[in-house]
This record gives C-alpha cells, sequence and structure tokens, in this order.
C-alpha cells in the first residue's frame, strides 16, 4: 500500500487531491488549476460578450463571482476536464442514457471520479485490484471487484455524480508493482477527522490527571493546615540542631581551656578577671574567654622558653666540664647536655616536693 500515491486532504483542495491521486503523482498544484479556471470564465466572458456589453445578461454575469473556482479552492468539472484533457483523457458521465447503452461492467473501466456537494475523489484500478482514493481517507481503501458495482450503487443513491475517465493514463510504479502481487487490506482506513478524535481519546486516556497520579504515587496534595504543621516541625529542627552546635562549642571550648594545665592557669589569672569558684564557663563573656586563652598562649610560651634554656645551660655545661679538646664528637656531647638536662628536671622535682 505504501506504493500507492495518497495525497490527503488540504483545505478544500479536493479537485487537486482527485486528479493528482488518479494520475499517481504530483501533477497539478492549486496555481496550474486557478490559470485554467480563469481561462475558463474569460471565454465564457467573451461569450457572453457578443450579445452585447450592455445588456442586462452581461452585467450580471460580470457581477457575479466565478464558476469555476473560489476562495476555498473548490474549482468545478469543467476545470477538472480541461486538466485531463491535457493528457488525453475524457470525462463521461457514469449515469447517463448515453453510457447506459453502452452496456460496459464497471470491473472493465480504469479510472472514476465522483463528485457531490462540492467534493471530488477518485476510484482507480491499481494493477489487478480497485481502490478508493478518497482524500478524506488516511489512505488507500481495497475495494474488491464484486463490490464496485455495489459501492459505485451506493454512491448514486447518495446523489453522487460519477464519471468514467477514459483514455490511456500515464504509466505509474503502483500500477506496474500491483500487476504481479496482490495487496491484502486486514484494516480499513478511518476518516481522517475520525482519526484524529480517536487519537485525542487515546492521549485523554494515557495521560492521568494530577488527581490520579497523586493517589497512584500515594502522595496526595496536602490541605493549608497540614503543610502550616510540616512546616512548624521543619523550623522546630532547624532551632534544635542550632542548640545543639551551641552547646558543643561551649564544651569545647571548656575542654580547651580545662585541660592538663588547669591549675597552671588559675594561678596566673590576672587581677582583673574574678576567680568565684561558682563561675561556670558558659557564663564567660567573649572578653573574658580572649583573656584566659592569651594567658594560656602566654604561658605555654613560657614555658617553653624556659625548657629550651635549660638545655643551652646543660649543653654550655657539658661542653665546659668534658672540655673541647678532649676529642668527643657533637653525638656525645648532645647526649651528655640531654643526660645533664634530665638531671636538673628531677631535681628540680625533688625541691618542690620537698
Amino acid at each position: 500500500m505504501e506504493v500507492i500515491f495518497h495525497e490527503k486532504q488540504e483545505g478544500s483542495l479536493c479537485a487537486q487531491h482527485c486528479l493528482n491521486n488518479l494520475l499517481q503523482g504530483e501533477y497539478f498544484s492549486p496555481v496550474e488549476l486557478s490559470t485554467i479556471a480563469m481561462q475558463l470564465d474569460e471565454q465564457e466572458r467573451m461569450r457572453m460578450a457578443e450579445g452585447g456589453l450592455a445588456t442586462a445578461e452581461y452585467r450580471t454575469f460580470v457581477e457575479q463571482p466565478s464558476g469555476n473556482m473560489d476562495d476555498s479552492g473548490f474549482f468545478s468539472i469543467q476545470v477538472i476536464s480541461d486538466a485531463l484533457r491535457v493528457w488525453g483523457l475524457e470525462l463521461i458521465l457514469f449515469n447517463s442514457p448515453e453510457y447506459q447503452t453502452l452496456g460496459i461492467d464497471p470491473i472493465n473501466e480504469r479510472a472514476f471520479i465522483c463528485n457531490y456537494k462540492e467534493h471530488w475523489f477518485t476510484v482507480r484500478k491499481l494493477g489487478k485490484q480497485w481502490f478508493n482514493l478518497n482524500s478524506l481517507l488516511t489512505g488507500p481503501e481495497l475495494i474488491s471487484d464484486t463490490y464496485l458495482a455495489l459501492f459505485l450503487a451506493q454512491l448514486q443513491q447518495e446523489g453522487y455524480s460519477i464519471f468514467v475517465v477514459k483514455g490511456d493514463l500515464p504509466d505509474c510504479e503502483a500500477d506496474q508493482i500491483l500487476q504481479m502481487v496482490r495487496v491484502q487490506q486486514t484494516q480499513r482506513p478511518r476518516l481522517i477527522g475520525e482519526d484524529a478524535a480517536l487519537r485525542d481519546q487515546s492521549s485523554q486516556r494515557t495521560i492521568p490527571s494530577m488527581e490520579e497520579s497523586q493517589l497512584y504515587d500515594g502522595s496526595p496534595m496536602m490541605d493549608e493546615d497540614e503543610e502550616n504543621l510540616q512546616k512548624a516541625l521543619a523550623l522546630s529542627r532547624q532551632q534544635i540542631d542550632m542548640e545543639d552546635e551551641e552547646a558543643d562549642l561551649r564544651r569545647a571550648i571548656r575542654l580547651s581551656m580545662q585541660g592538663g594545665h588547669r591549675s597552671e592557669f588559675t594561678e596566673t589569672s590576672p587581677p582583673n578577671v574574678p576567680q568565684t569558684s561558682g563561675t561556670s564557663t558558659e557564663s564567660l563573656t567573649q572578653e573574658e574567654l580572649r583573656q584566659r586563652r592569651q594567658i594560656y598562649y602566654e604561658k605555654q610560651q613560657q614555658i617553653k622558653h624556659e625548657q629550651s634554656s635549660d638545655v643551652n645551660n646543660a649543653t654550655t655545661d657539658a661542653a665546659v666540664t668534658t672540655g673541647t679538646d678532649s676529642g668527643m664528637s657533637e653525638d656525645d656531647m648532645l647526649r651528655a647536655a640531654m643526660k645533664m638536662s634530665l638531671d636538673t628536671g628531677g631535681t628540680k622535682s625533688e625541691d618542690q616536693n620537698k
């Protein structure tokens, strides 16, 4: 079915679609058909002018709109007939007495053009099968040989005008391929409007509404009271976290100040810092904490300075005692100085214990 050329409906250009589907290609455009229509209008005007330009019939004809085309894109049977005449094709009314007297079986024809209420469409034989190439359908519709006569009779009952296309149609790929194979159609094509409506209904069924999706996800919308409650709980948790952080900070400051040098810190506190036993670390101001940290730092620097002085003195004493000319290496002198430093530290401890 893909090899069959099928031009779908656009606007009111059914005459163009009818001709192109008949010839199986993009042979005519709206511009070309409009040119043919204007030529026909001019020919009719000239015939009316033969009776006189001042006659009422001529003035009425000029004032009336064109009968061969309109602004919507409709074209008359005269336009279609003149367009097919270029290809050596002729239209004969199917239900006319002249054609009926011929007694030709419709199955032996090659194509039909049908019209009803300004809509044109083609029924054509491709290969050995018949197809309804109506531009209002989503695709070609297969018509069996036994159903063709019934199909045409039904169109006549509905008020359609049917024209038989006489002459040799141009060759097309679809006709050549379908001469060798037969088409089987399992599903009949729908009308374009009906197909669009079904797609819209299908999309509405597949896309759930907001309420349905929330119920499916198990997360229904909260009302205003529940939302405010959730906000209050979140603020409460944030406040608790901040208080915990402040408590951890105070404990860290207290531990850093009350480490292994608590007694030394207390002894060296300046007189302007109160030393009441009942005062806790949490009640100290930032200035007091800064002063205590400064005193602690100065105390540590003083201790380091004293230890450094003791090591230097011990090194000097060891050098004097052993003599610089004794031939001791620097490592021996360093070990001797460290030994004297340890002895000095032990003596100071004994003096303090006494």
